[in-house]
């Protein structure tokens, strides 16, 4: 907690720095810095929240009354809901994990100066005014003021930025940059949560809802239900105890019970999750962690996809794209002296490295002076004793006042690279300045080298119309360039992201660019923001601090294993191998999820859609509710359970199409309507041919089992082994529950009359399912005709 007075600075030394006595006061103050962090849900409330919901409330009141009435067999519809329990909480707490052990810095420990001693201490123990050390490959734990010494700081996780900034005393170091040479003693000028880069993941720290087509639909059929379930099944009970007088209070609890459980699709939910738990389980076989469920289905009806360039397209380093010689020197001449730089310089940066790794054969050359590359004067070199000196930097830095001399090989060179001119002096170096009679020999063009499988993915991600979008805080011709490299389309429709000067300008230019440079957190966030508002699916890649907010607001966002740990934490994929190829994957997983889940819903909603109907129906007609809890538990076994789950785990690679509830409620409601017809068909028929209640409920029990396996044979086709061997084994188990156990299902055996009676309700309602089928189609034919759908 901050305080409310003013906080009293230290003057601190770095060669002394902070005494025991000031940094205990420090502890004392709250001044050190502790990670702040996101109030989450405890266990305990998790658990709570998992239990005690009104569909289990209204399960667990109904077993009540089951049991109280001595009919232990009809509680067998208990299992799914303790099921369902168990798998919600274990998903909730799973993700309280990942939110709570969000963190920006990975970096454990860090070296101070204390008592005039240097010690190593963790980087939640550093407190305000504290002097670090901090050397190549350290990551800066907190914002800081530069006291003593040199370095270049590499700021790309916060700003995207991929060029290293050279900082002298009193510039500013931020919390999560990373020191690329030099060291250096800087004072903690901010600690814990006023850190940049905590104020960052602050504000990506909050619980945001996910957009799924699929959990939006069935939250909105569990509301309905809610609504609906209480009031109709008091005057259901009520209407059952009016038909025996109210002498039969068992009959009407069972009747009552049969019919509530019937519209509550608590499968469905299991069967969902388990679903989408299998697809976490096979992507993570190919190093993809999934670290929200619903995003597997995001990801396959996203129809913006907002790429960072550094780590995403690009592997966060540079390459040597060209090298080109000038002013008479050999190209074999000019291999030489970039041998030469190579071995001889320590350097470590992007352009270096990228040297480096293409010219790393060993030099005959011995260098008798290095002088290293900084920031300020934008070059470095070596001399070489009797073969002279080379120096390589900005060329306007290097030749000064005659850069005209390379005027025009310069303005050949294609905008987006970066541009290193190589120069020779047969002097060595005036004390660590440019020696004189410098000459130019080459220039090196230097590129972001892009991911071997960028090109690919691209182009597979434009296949499926879906609009790419790359954002980077890099200059915007740099970025169009590794646009163009990686195969974008839309290369040329970029953008400085500085001449966008309020949200209303980034609305538009959203929807008009495909290239973002100069981009800040903030602008990405709003990018983001404002595609969404444009009823756009979007899903957005990155892999630095300066990702975080955009990540958070995305419909889907995915990560590289390889960037900071804030992009992994709040994105809800991971691409542990920071593979991007890894995303085609995804989406086949998506689809493999949505189709086969869309598939089995619609077993499930049948139950739902005839429970409710039949509910209404027989609150006004004067005869016994046709099922008991233990015969639902046989239909949904057989025709609904079993083969939902089987259904649902099969590969399917078909684009996704239509909405969910549409392609789910055209292919249940058949099958829903058509059960509910068969009912009261039956009833009509026990008036003309009188047989009792029990027969009424045995023929009820076969017709809807018979409708239930129609559906199933529609949904199987095309058939192959598993779906034929499927179909023919749920037919054989309701045939032997219906024949061999009615004893169990309180059924009665068939006799000659009653299999003649039962072939009236199986043939009507054939005929009527195959008309509704019919109507369902075409009417979700025409509209897709109306609404083109974008999903892929």
């Amino acid at each position: 907690m901050k305080n409310s007075t003013p906080t009293v600075r230290i003057p601190t030394v770095a060669e002394i720095g902070l005494t025991d006595e000031q940094v205990n006061s420090r502890y004392e103050q709250g001044l050190y810095n502790k990670e702040s962090s996101l109030k989450t849900k405890s266990v305990g409330r998790i658990f709570r929240d998992n239990i005690v919901t009104l569909f289990n409330i209204i399960n667990f009141i109904l077993a009540i009354a089951v049991l109280l009435v001595g009919s232990y067999k009809n509680m067998l519809f208990m299992g799914v809901i303790f099921f369902n329990i168990a798998i919600g909480t274990f998903q909730e707490i799973r993700a309280k994990k990942t939110i709570d052990k969000m963190s920006i810095i990975s970096q454990s420990k860090i070296k101070v100066i204390r008592n005039s001693l240097e010690q190593e201490i963790n980087i939640n123990e550093v407190v305000l005014d504290d002097i670090i050390v901090l050397s190549q490959g350290n990551q800066v734990p907190t914002d800081c003021v530069l006291v003593s010494g040199t370095c270049e700081a590499n700021e790309s996780l916060l700003t995207g930025e991929s060029d290293a900034i050279f900082k002298i005393k009193d510039d500013k170091l931020m919390s999560g940059s990373f020191i690329v040479s030099g060291k250096c003693y800087v004072r903690a000028e901010s600690v814990g949560e006023d850190n940049y880069a905590a104020s960052l993941s602050n504000k990506a720290k909050y619980l945001k809802k996910v957009n799924s087509e699929i959990m939006n639909t069935l939250n909105k059929i569990i509301k309905i239900i809610s609504i609906v379930i209480i009031p109709l099944g008091i005057l259901l009970f009520w209407r059952q105890m009016t038909l025996n007088g109210f002498s039969d209070i068992n009959d009407a609890v069972v009747s009552t019970v049969a019919a509530l459980i019937g519209m509550i699709p608590e499968g469905l939910i299991l069967l969902t999750s388990t679903v989408l738990a299998v697809g976490v389980i096979r992507l993570s076989r190919q190093k993809v962690l999934v670290q929200e469920l619903y995003c597997i289905e995001t990801l396959a009806r996203v129809d913006v996809l907002c790429l960072d360039k550094t780590g995403t397209i690009t592997e966060g380093c540079m390459e040597v794209h060209d090298i080109v010689p000038i002013g008479g020197t050999s190209a074999d001449d000019l291999k030489v002296a970039l041998i030469a730089l190579a071995n001889a310089s320590q350097d470590s940066n992007p352009t270096i490295n990228a040297i480096k790794d293409k010219y790393n054969e060993k030099s005959e050359l011995e260098p008798t002076k290095v002088v290293a590359f900084s920031s300020e004067k934008k070059w470095s070199g070596a001399s070489f004793g009797n073969n002279g000196t080379y120096v390589m930097g900005a060329e306007e830095f290097v030749l000064g006042d005659n850069v005209s001399v390379v005027k025009d090989n310069l303005a050949s060179m294609e905008e987006g690279f970066r541009v290193i001119l190589i120069a020779h002096s047969p002097e060595e170096f005036n004390d660590r300045c440019l020696p004189n009679n410098l000459s130019p020999i080459g220039i090196v063009i230097i590129k972001d080298k892009i991911r071997e499988e960028a090109k690919a993915t691209l182009d597979y991600f434009s296949k499926q119309g879906v609009d790419l979008k790359v954002i980077s805080g890099d200059n915007v011709k740099t970025v169009s360039a590794v646009a163009k490299l990686a195969g974008l389309e839309k290369y040329d429709k970029c953008v400085d992201a500085t001449t966008l000067k309020s949200y209303d300008d980034i609305k538009v230019a959203v929807e008009k660019y495909s290239v973002f440079g100069r981009v800040t957190p903030s602008q990405k966030y709003d990018m983001v923001k404002a595609l969404k508002e444009k009823n756009h699916t979007v899903a957005m890649t990155g892999d630095g601090v300066n990702d975080v907010l955009a990540l958070k607001e995305a419909d889907c966002s995915v990560a590289m294993a390889s960037g900071s740990d804030a992009a992994r934490s709040v994105s809800q994929l991971v691409l542990l191998d920071s593979n991007f190829a890894s995303m085609p994957r995804v989406v086949a997983e998506g689809r493999r999820s949505i189709n086969n889940i869309q598939r089995s819903s619609t077993l499930f909603l049948i139950k739902t859609i005839y429970s409710c109907l039949l509910a209404v129906i027989f609150v006004f007609l004067g005869a016994q509710y046709p099922f008991e809890p233990i015969q639902m538990t046989l239909i949904s076994t057989f025709t609904i359970g079993i083969p939902s789950f089987i259904l649902a785990l099969e590969p399917n690679s078909d684009r996704v199409q239509g909405q969910f509830f549409t392609n789910v409620m055209s292919k249940s409601a058949p099958g829903g309507i058509t059960v509910t017809l068969a009912m009261v068909f039956i009833v009509i028929m026990q008036g003309f041919f009188h047989f009792d209640a029990a027969t009424a409920s045995t023929y009820s029990v076969t017709v809807t089992a018979f409708i239930g396996l129609l559906v199933l044979f529609k949904i199987s086709i095309p058939f192959n082994i598993i779906r034929g061997a499927l179909f023919i084994a749920m037919t054989t188990g309701c045939v032997v529950g219906i024949t061999a156990f009615q004893w169990f299902f309180n059924l009665v055996p068939y006799s000659i009359s009653n299999f003649i009676h039962l072939l009236f309700p199986l043939c009507f309602a054939l005929v009527v399912y195959v008309l509704l089928s019919m109507a369902f189609e075409k009417i979700k034919l025409k509209k897709y005709l109306q609404l083109p759908n974008i999903n892929f």
